[in-house]
């Protein structure tokens, strides 16, 4: 029986014009999505160059050595962002620090060894909840819960780092349970079959596969707390702090927030710091999403 054709219902004859025509309109739709994408892409690109550009011109100027190892100041000429780049790096230690572990025997718990259940459902659906919730929301409980219940030391690190910890850990356990699904079966059944146990098999072969990504996911995690400045506006973090922290209960602020404050002042001075500022933090995320980037494309080179 003759294959029927996808045009008029009849035998497929590809050399029609019917054919013909059907190929044309495929190819002209396929080219209009590809223009598409393209002017996408080119839109967005514009735009960071346009950023970094506009930030560069204004503030490239202002960065020295002392822009660098400084503290917050009254006057624009003596203020730096030492303090402040000194508590994001300790913030963000303690965030990764806390998280990081937390998510990946979370992850590996959910999708490697936890049975199925409607438990283990309401629990992936809360994570997956979790990660959509605003920043301001993870204030709010840090300042409710660490400040308001526990008593610890308003615009302290250790404070920031607890809270951007619960907001970056639903990140980590969804980007570590994605990372651990796409280790082969094959893994597992081979070393199932040679007598390994679950918790050997996780342990032992799963997750040294599923590292790269379950380390992309935290950095990127990372990246998002290291520009975070809703939360810790909550939680105190916004005083003048004119002395680089050296614990993690004194006093502290944030690249992100020192910005906030900058960009406030009336003193025309804080326009380049601002920019300057900016700068140094777009260099610090762009950094770190490059190590991301770098550690998923040796995955899968690995894989």
């Amino acid at each position: 029986m003759p294959d029927r054709g996808p045009i008029d219902g009849g035998p497929t004859e590809w050399g029609s014009a019917a054919m013909r025509r059907h190929a044309r309109r495929r190819r002209a739709a396929e080219h209009r999505f590809r223009l598409l994408g393209r002017a996408a892409v080119a839109v967005s690109i514009g735009c960071l160059l346009f950023l970094l550009g506009s930030m560069l011109v204004a503030g490239i100027g202002g960065i020295d050595g002392h822009f660098l190892r400084g503290t917050d100041a009254t006057e624009a000429t003596r203020a730096g962002i030492g303090a402040a780049l000194r508590g994001s790096l300790m913030v963000l230690g303690l965030t990764l620090a806390l998280a990081l572990p937390v998510g990946v025997l979370a992850a590996l718990y959910l999708e490697e060894l936890a049975p199925r259940s409607a438990w283990a459902t309401l629990i992936e659906g809360s994570i997956n909840n979790l990660a959509a919730v605003p920043s301001i929301i993870f204030g709010l409980l840090g300042l409710l819960l660490f400040l308001g219940t526990m008593g610890l030391p308003r615009s302290a690190p250790l404070v920031g780092g607890l809270t951007l910890a619960l907001m970056t850990m639903p990140v980590i356990v969804i980007a570590g349970r994605s990372a651990i699904r796409a280790v082969p079966g094959s893994i597992r059944e081979a070393a199932l079959a040679v007598g390994a146990s679950r918790v050997q098999v996780t342990f032992h072969h799963v997750l040294p596969r599923a590292w790269p990504g379950i380390l992309t996911g935290a950095i990127i995690g990372g990246s998002r707390a290291l520009g975070e400045t809703a939360p810790l506006l909550l939680i105190g973090m916004r005083a003048f702090i004119p002395a680089a922290p050296t614990g993690m209960t004194e006093p502290a602020t944030v690249l992100p927030v020192q910005i906030f404050l900058w960009s406030d002042q009336i003193d025309r001075g804080f326009a380049e710091k601002t920019s300057a500022a900016i700068v140094v933090l777009l260099v610090l995320l762009f950094a770190m999403n490059g190590v991301a980037a770098w550690l998923r494309h040796r995955g899968e080179v690995r894989r």
